[in-house]
């Protein structure tokens, strides 16, 4: 079955679709395989590197030439589709209005374009995150007030891993599925349906050279797992690093650090859509003290630190905070 067959078999289930999922999601799904494409011709086409000397995105992170192209696509791809009013990304510094409520701007799209762009030059794998989020007529020409909605009011996320193959993970609310992108046929078709992430396994994830600025209790977790033979296993990719959880359980872990005290990871287009990811799948995802998709945010670009996985490991974990 391929994703678009799969959507309106899932739209059939309610009487009042209007297909909008299957416009959104063929416009990610478009874009997805336009960047596959580039990330497989990195070293073929002039499309690795940094985007010149001075090019840094609103977070001070220097742009890569394929964060920028990766931007690009997906605002072209999706800013296409009629229904999508609000369309905000990481590299951008305010969220671009494209259609208020009443002219048909029914959806809102958030996005990381390319997570994880600094690896391409090692051949790490890199990936899309997205989430979508229903627009009201509250805010009609305050772009970003319109989108700082709590993460339970998603009613799609996921991500697409540039790796071995290309996968896009999705869920809409009622489970998680996988899809792979076959190249014979130019399509993403399903590969498994209703993914359900292992309760518990001895694995952590986490960048453990900043370990000396962690908050202590997180140091005592280490400490802990490391007595009880945990295994290690970090990519430095969120999208690579979140994929293994979700099949093989698990926790990672984004800590405070002395430099990001309140985490690094943001919110709205990354924590977000991986919290619904994994609490479909049946695991949990905190900030340390609540559940992430609880969170009420103040900015778009909002950091927040991250504890996702297994349902008891990520519940070991809180034990020590």
């Amino acid at each position: 079955m391929s994703l678009q067959s799969h959507i309106l078999a899932e739209e059939q289930q309610y009487p009042g679709a209007t297909g909008d999922f299957s416009w959104i999601l063929s416009a990610i799904s478009l874009s997805a395989k336009t960047i596959a494409n580039k990330v497989r011709r990195a070293r073929i086409d002039d499309v690795l590197g940094e985007h010149g000397e001075s090019a840094q995105n609103v977070h001070g992170e220097q742009q890569q030439k394929l964060d920028v192209l990766a931007n690009e696509l997906i605002m072209r791809c999706l800013g296409d589709r009629a229904n999508v009013g609000v369309l905000a990304s990481e590299e951008d510094e305010e969220p671009r209005l494209l259609r208020a409520r009443g002219e048909g701007g029914r959806y809102a799209v958030l996005f990381d374009p390319l997570d994880g762009s600094s690896n391409l030059d090692f051949c790490v794998g890199v990936g899309t995150i997205f989430s979508i989020i229903k627009l009201s007529d509250e805010h009609p020409t305050d772009a970003e007030a319109a989108i700082l909605q709590q993460g339970v009011h998603q009613v799609a996320a996921g991500y697409v891993l540039y790796g071995s193959s290309v996968v896009l993970i999705l869920t809409t609310g009622r489970g998680v599925h996988m899809f792979v992108l076959d190249q014979s046929i130019g399509s993403f078709v399903l590969v498994e349906r209703d993914i359900k992430i292992p309760t518990v396994s001895k694995t952590y994830s986490v960048n453990e050279a900043y370990t000396d600025t962690f908050p202590p209790g997180y140091k005592q977790y280490l400490s802990w797992a490391h007595q009880e033979g945990y295994s290690s296993r970090y990519i430095g990719s969120m999208v690579a690093d979140v994929h293994r959880t979700l099949l093989k359980g698990g926790v990672f872990l984004y800590p405070p650090t002395a430099q990001h005290p309140s985490g690094k990871l943001r919110l709205m287009y990354e924590a977000n859509p991986m919290a619904m990811v994994i609490e479909q799948a049946g695991g949990k995802a905190i900030n340390g003290e609540t559940a992430i998709c609880d969170m009420s945010p103040t900015g778009l670009h909002q950091r927040t630190s991250v504890i996702l996985g297994s349902t008891e490991e990520v519940e070991h974990v809180q034990r020590f905070l």
